[in-house]
C-alpha cells in the first residue's frame, strides 16, 4: 500500500476576466481530471453561444447564468492529483458582486493561486479592481502561501518578436511583488530559504578558508 498523499485545498483568485476558470479547467484536463470527449462537447456548445474560448472554463462554470454571462458566480470544487499531493481546487469568482462567494471559498483554502491578466493588468489594480483586494482577503483569512500566475502573456506583443513580452512580465512582477509583501506575504518560500541557507553556508566556509590561508605562515628554512 502506497504512502498516503498530503491533501491541499487550493483556491484560485483574481480580478474578473483574468482567466481563472479557463486556466483551472485546462489544468484539470491536462491532469486527466476530465476526458477529451467532454471538452469537445463543451467547445461545441460554447461555439453555439459565441463563446468558443470558454470550453475549459465550463469545466467549473456549470450554472446557466455563468455560461451565458461568461463569468464565475458561485465557487466550484474539483479534485486532482500530482505525484506528491491530493488537491481540491476551489474556483472563486472575481466579479465584485460575488465577493461573498469568493470569501466563502477562500476561507476553506490552505494555499492560493492569484491569476493576473498580463495583457490588461491595470484593470485589476485600478479603482474597483480585485487583484489586491483578493490577495488581502486571502491573507486575512489565513492563507499565507500565495503563488502568482501571469496569464494571457501570449496576447502581449514582444517588441523583439518573441512569443511573449519579457518587459511586460517584469513590469507586473516589479509592481505586484512589493504590494504583496506590504500585505504580509513573504518573498521566499521554504524551498528558497533552504537554497539560500546552503549558499550562505558555502560563502561563510569560503571566507573561513581564505582567512585560514592568510593565517598560515611558511616555515623558515634552517
Amino acid at each position: 500500500m502506497g504512502k498516503e498523499k498530503t491533501h491541499i485545498n487550493l483556491v484560485v483568485i483574481g480580478h474578473v476576466d483574468a482567466g481563472k476558470s479557463t486556466t483551472t479547467g485546462h489544468l484539470i484536463y491536462k491532469l486527466g481530471g476530465i476526458d477529451a470527449r467532454t471538452i469537445a462537447k463543451f467547445e461545441s456548445d460554447a461555439k453555439e453561444m459565441g463563446k468558443s474560448s470558454f470550453k475549459y472554463a465550463w469545466v467549473l462554470d456549470k450554472l446557466k447564468a455563468e455560461r451565458e454571462r461568461g463569468i464565475t458566480i458561485d465557487i466550484a470544487l474539483w479534485k486532482f492529483s500530482t505525484a506528491k499531493f491530493e488537491y481540491t481546487v476551489i474556483d472563486a469568482p472575481g466579479h465584485r458582486d460575488f465577493i461573498k462567494n469568493m470569501i466563502t471559498g477562500t476561507s476553506q483554502a490552505d494555499v492560493a493561486l492569484l491569476v493576473i491578466d498580463g495583457n490588461n493588468f491595470e484593470a485589476g489594480i485600478a479603482e474597483g479592481g480585485s487583484t489586491k483586494e483578493h490577495a488581502l482577503l486571502a491573507y486575512t483569512l489565513g492563507v499565507k502561501q500565495l503563488a502568482v500566475g501571469i496569464n494571457k502573456m501570449d496576447d502581449v506583443k514582444d517588441k523583439d518578436g518573441g512569443p511573449w513580452a519579457q518587459g511586460r512580465y517584469n513590469e507586473v512582477v516589479d509592481y505586484l511583488g512589493p504590494e504583496l509583501m506590504k500585505i504580509g506575504f513573504k518573498k521566499k518560500d521554504k524551498g528558497d530559504k533552504k537554497k539560500g541557507d546552503k549558499k550562505e553556508k558555502k560563502d561563510k566556509k569560503d571566507k573561513g578558508d581564505k582567512k585560514d590561508k592568510k593565517k598560515k605562515v611558511r616555515p623558515r628554512r634552517p
